[in-house]
């Protein structure tokens, strides 16, 4: 069987890594040591990759959910048998901040089947591929346990059922009867650092992790509309965090493709300072406001003080630079879609609007930065005057774009904002000089974008200036406090953005995309509730969340046509968006006064 659909796959997760099992009930994706480490199953981008899979016998329905406030996944397979429910879950970090789960080692994933009714036949199906699928280790038998050691890596496969040996690969066949239950689990450790084999008690490992997922989500503080789903779109967030670092991933795979002849695949296992920004700022509506403190901290560390060099826009997430790309030729892509890569170019990059996101979330943060760190000062003073003194300068924007640089009205407004906000910290980042000079910047650049991002013929504000494209990125533009919503320029462009890239409530970024993209269609339900249309806004929120596979989760893009989901699953972008629409809607319906912070 070849892998599903993106929508088919569940997401797991457990401080360090996360993994992908499908309807199936099928484990596609795992990359166990940390999110950009090599893979162990891997089938998601191709037959070769590797899998664990645990399904009936015969045919079955599929119905499945997460366990509250968690990310474990319990699935139902119903068969003319009977009935019976697999339980997921990546065991937490044992360093997983805030939680004590001391007995259950790093990188174990758990699996627990049930019998609920009748007699079911199942089947079992281990099949580990080191290094996506490039090396394949033969298995040694050790009591209860199949070993495999290869790359530095030792993979231990423990069953309550016979297992046979089969080469490199392992299988089983059980029966469920009501009442019964059959444990499975899957340790990973470094070969040079070897752990004994040891003996799981799964369903109180499962227990350790349920209460250690309820006991960061009981920390939630949101009490906007819409609280269910801002709670499923925090605990994914949550579980793209590195907690070792703090540092939040913009998905949790690679080269999952948004076409379907390929070429725009990329490997999202990195932080991204625009998405981590954006999440510190959802976190802090959203969750427990100690999350977003702390992960504010590293940004500063990461980053350090800079000159007039671009800043590292995206990094490892134990703040790596170097995340040279290349292709993965043993891997056929995901439903034969490639190329398959591993790091990403983005790195040599220069994006100026990540200078804004970045002084924006410590301007939300201010009153948990205080006193303010020397190193975060001189950090949030570096960045302003590099959009200062390099806004002038042509980049790639904030979707990448590989080639030519341009002069993208999205990145002038990111230079805008980064100063706008080091005005506002006043004295606490300058002095009555500087602050001025930096003020006066920011006016230059406001008027700069008004002039030259307005393209009269268009009747819009486009992409870039003299571009006649339209971009849905100049949706931020409101959503920042940049140009009001009401403007007759925005609101124009609001409604050639809504009437010309947007189709049945997906707006994509500019006319030849192929997809919406779902952030963008979020931002403009925000447009929209900024614009006063309060009902329309809300119309379209709700249309936009039902659009999520049945767990809960978005990738980056959806077909308009087919609505399969497409991109990196999960996406922290669309989720952000998610949290950041469901708050604007609240204020609007409430009267809550918006701050002057950007929540995009």
């Amino acid at each position: 069987m070849s892998a599903g659909r993106v929508d088919d796959y569940g997401y797991l997760a457990d401080g360090r890594t996360g993994a992908l099992v499908s309807r199936d009930g099928s484990v596609d994706w795992w990359c166990p040591a940390r999110f950009d480490a090599p893979s162990v199953f891997a089938r998601l981008l191709g037959d070769d990759g590797g899998h664990w899979w645990i399904r009936p016998a015969g045919e079955f329905q599929v119905e499945r959910s997460y366990l509250d406030d968690t990310l474990v996944l319990r699935t139902v397979f119903r068969t003319e048998q009977g009935s019976v429910a697999v339980t997921d879950a990546l065991a937490l970090d044992p360093e997983a901040r805030g939680h004590d789960i001391g007995r259950n080692p790093p990188g174990l994933l758990l699996r627990l089947v049930e019998g609920l009714s009748g007699h079911v036949p199942m089947l079992m199906s281990y099949a580990p591929r080191f290094e996506y699928g490039r090396v394949r280790a033969y298995l040694q038998p050790h009591g209860e346990t199949s070993i495999s050691r290869a790359t530095g890596s030792t993979l231990g496969m423990t069953a309550s059922v016979p297992v046979r040996h089969e080469g490199i690969d392992a299988s089983a066949s059980f029966t469920v009867d009501p009442g019964r239950r059959e444990a499975f689990s899957l340790s990973h450790s470094s070969t040079y650092h070897q752990r004994e084999p040891m003996a799981v008690d799964v369903p109180a490992a499962l227990a350790d992790t349920v209460a250690g997922w309820r006991s960061w989500t009981a920390e939630h503080s949101y009490t906007g509309l819409y609280p269910q789903l801002v709670r499923r779109s925090a605990l994914v967030l949550q579980g793209l965090t590195y907690q070792r670092s703090g540092a939040v991933v913009a998905a949790a795979t690679t080269s999952l493709p948004v076409r379907p002849e390929g070429h725009d695949n990329y490997d999202y296992r990195y932080v991204w300072l625009r998405d981590f920004s954006l999440t510190l700022r959802v976190l802090s509506i959203a969750a427990c406001p100690k999350e977003s403190e702390r992960l504010f901290r590293w940004i500063a560390e990461a980053i350090g003080e800079v000159g007039m060099d671009p800043i590292p826009i995206v990094l490892g997430v134990e703040g790596e630079r170097d995340l040279s790309e290349r292709e993965l030729d043993e891997l056929t892509g995901h439903v034969a879609v490639g190329p398959v890569l591993l790091g990403n170019d983005a790195w040599r990059q220069r994006q100026q609007d990540a200078l804004g996101q970045v002084l924006d979330a410590a301007w939300l943060l201010r009153e948990r930065l205080e006193p303010m760190p020397d190193d975060i000062r001189r950090l949030l003073r570096s960045l302003a005057e590099q959009a200062a003194g390099t806004w002038r300068m042509p980049d790639s924007g904030m979707w990448e774009l590989r080639g030519e640089e341009r002069h993208y009205v999205s990145s002038k407004v990111g230079c805008w904002m980064a100063l706008d906000r080091a005005v506002r910290f006043g004295r606490v980042l300058a002095d009555a000089a500087e602050l001025a000079r930096w003020a006066a910047v920011r006016d230059e650049i406001h008027a700069s974008v008004l002039e030259n991002g307005w393209n009269p013929r268009v009747g819009a504000i486009t992409g870039a200036f003299g571009s006649d494209r339209l971009d849905a990125s100049v949706l931020v533009m409101p959503l920042i406090g940049f140009l009001s919503a009401a403007d007759p320029r925005m609101r124009a462009t609001i409604d050639r953005i809504d009437r010309e890239l947007t189709t049945d409530g997906l707006v994509r970024r500019w006319p030849d995309d192929s997809a919406g993209f779902v952030i963008c269609s979020f931002w403009l339900v925000g447009c929209l509730a900024l614009a006063g249309e309060r009902d329309r806004a809300t119309a379209l929120f709700e249309r936009l969340t039902e659009r999520s596979n049945d767990l809960g989760l978005f990738a980056e893009q959806i077909d308009p046509d087919t609505g399969d989901q497409l991109g990196n699953l999960p996406q922290a972008f669309s989720h952000i968006g998610l949290i950041s629409a469901a708050w604007r809607l609240t204020a609007a319906a409430t009267g809550r006064p918006t701050p002057v912070t950007a929540v995009i």
